[in-house]
């Protein structure tokens, strides 16, 4: 890839496997929520936390009719949500993530199945990596706590990579280099929604300025097929 990438700041009309919701939460909302994650229930690690809807605050959030509409519409379906994630990224705590995609589902127990695996274990959740026609019945929603700038790290996605099922790194990387990728810039209480199947990645944040996202997960159902059924993380 030549040049700088392309930044996406407003709600996309095409099917790229993502979009932008701007202002869907206010201000004294993600306050609030940044403020229910100091709760000494939440184990809080370098990136952020995980295992979030036992937080009642969170899962509030999570099955708010603003998010279950926007849910809604990709899923076409009524979403379930079943998990929340915090990426909490800043000077002090900066990271990156290399290019991938969001494979691994939380589970209520495991199954033996050909297509599901290898599996982990989180926190006392079951984890499996999933086919892409289970990971095609998920879409997350980042709902951000801060806003997310060129200069703080933000998520940068391969549109349209989400059609290409389940992807070896190798396979991944020869995508990023012939397609190219774009950053998505985000306000606060902005959502970016976006297809677990989607190639996508963050760099380092360049100013000490806090990027925190909570990544809300909803599926089409909780049960996925006979046996399979999802976990509330």
């Amino acid at each position: 890839m030549n040049g700088t990438a392309p930044i996406v700041t407003a709600y996309q009309i095409s099917e790229p496997g993502f979009r932008i919701v701007e202002a869907v939460v206010s201000a004294e909302e993600c306050d609030a929520l940044v403020q229910s994650l100091s709760n000494p229930q939440v184990s809080r690690g370098r990136a952020g936390a995980r295992h979030l809807m036992a937080v009642p605050e969170i899962a509030r959030l999570a099955c708010d009719e603003r998010l279950m509409d926007i849910a809604r519409r990709e899923l076409r379906a009524e979403p379930f949500p079943f998990r929340v994630t915090l990426f909490e990224k800043s000077g002090k705590a900066n990271w990156l993530v290399v290019w991938h995609q969001d494979t691994a589902l939380p589970l209520k127990a495991p199954f033996d199945d050909n297509g599901w695996g290898p599996w982990s274990e989180k926190a006392g959740v079951a984890y499996a990596h999933a086919p892409a026609w289970a990971l095609s019945r998920v879409w997350a929603l980042r709902v951000h706590l801060d806003a997310s700038t060129t200069d703080n790290g933000p998520l940068r996605v391969v549109p349209h990579s989400h059609r290409l099922e389940v992807l070896t790194d190798e396979a991944i990387g020869d995508v990023v280099r012939k397609s190219g990728f774009v950053e998505c810039v985000v306000g606060q209480g902005g959502v970016l929604t976006m297809s677990p199947l989607i190639i996508h990645s963050s760099s380092k944040a360049r100013i000490d300025a806090a990027r925190r996202v909570l990544h809300v997960e909803y599926a089409d159902s909780q049960s996925l097929g006979p046996g399979i059924e999802l976990a509330v993380a």
